[in-house]
């Protein structure tokens, strides 16, 4: 049985009638989906069925899309790790310099305070470094010759003594420190005003007082400061304290050990005093607290108090 055609797409009827006829359904059809929402059961029932076939399908894609978000975040991540770390270093490095800073401010601070106290004429030096030599304990200070600096001139920073200029050249000198083997001070016990020398034993022993008796009057905590009598040093600015006594009642001797005050290896900065014993001692004399027995620092309290935490 044949059938026939429908009348639209029977042949002789012209094209445009056909796509007119095509485009008025259409549109009416898709005004009647617009008015009255007339398609949509159908189309969700559709929806419906090729939802599973449609994550099938975009499955591939959604996988190559999450592996690339993880590579790509893993990678984002590990240079973010990268600069963070980087940042903290930065961060640490500072804080270490503000904190260098502050604590040389400070030393800063005290040594001008120092200097306004002394009544003689002071110069602020710089240790520029620590020879190699195993034998001696010396530094070497940025000023010489050409800033007044003479042989012989003491280098204190706001806790006492450093040492002595040794070796002189126009723009730099060698301080010979208090530890240098035989390196010696007058010095006096600021408790009882007793007069003796600490002498140097080399580097990282302590200081020994010699040729004391055994009934000398001394104590463990005692602190030396300089006599003054040498003309070299101006009298009392704090050397050493004792720390330990070793009394020999058969050969009548003592053997007293000290550890000095002011430390070389803390700070760079110091003070050289030009000292004049010709015009600077009396002036010198009437500064030393000798009623207390502290010595000449701008801190004499803090002073006694390290010095008692040394025993």
């Amino acid at each position: 049985m044949q059938h026939s055609a429908p009348p639209l797409f029977r042949q002789g009827i012209p094209a445009l009638l056909k796509l007119i006829v095509c485009l008025s359904i259409s549109i009416a059809l898709m005004l009647i989906d617009f008015r009255f929402k007339a398609l949509d059961p159908i189309r969700n029932n559709v929806n419906w069925i090729l939802r599973p076939l449609e994550y099938v399908m975009m499955a591939p894609r959604n996988a190559f899309e999450a592996s690339s978000d993880y590579f790509t975040t893993r990678s984002t991540l590990d240079q973010e790790n990268q600069v963070m770390k980087a940042r903290q270093a930065e961060l640490s490095l500072l804080a270490n310099q503000s904190e260098f800073l502050m604590v040389e401010n400070q030393n800063l601070r005290e040594l001008m305070a120092l200097q306004k106290q002394v009544p003689f004429k002071t110069l602020p030096v710089e240790i520029l470094f620590n020879p190699p030599n195993p034998i001696s304990q010396r530094i070497v200070i940025n000023r010489g010759s050409n800033d007044g600096l003479k042989l012989g001139n003491p280098i204190a920073n706001d806790s006492g003594i450093l040492g002595q200029v040794v070796r002189l050249y126009e723009r730099s000198a060698e301080v010979s420190l208090l530890e240098d083997r035989d390196f010696a001070v007058p010095v006096q016990v600021a408790r009882n005003g007793l007069r003796a020398a600490v002498f140097g034993a080399g580097r990282g022993n302590p200081l020994e007082l010699r040729y004391l008796p055994v009934a000398s009057d001394l104590e463990v905590g005692d602190i030396l400061l300089t006599s003054g009598i040498d003309g070299v040093y101006p009298p009392g600015f704090a050397v050493a304290v004792i720390s330990k006594i070793e009394r020999n009642a058969d050969k009548n001797s003592s053997n007293v050990f000290c550890v000095p005050v002011a430390a070389v290896n803390r700070y760079r900065q110091a003070l050289a005093l030009l000292y004049d014993p010709q015009f600077d001692a009396k002036a010198a004399s009437n500064n030393t607290k000798s009623a207390t027995g502290a010595p000449l620092t701008n801190n004499p309290g803090r002073r006694q108090t390290r010095a008692r935490g040394m025993q």
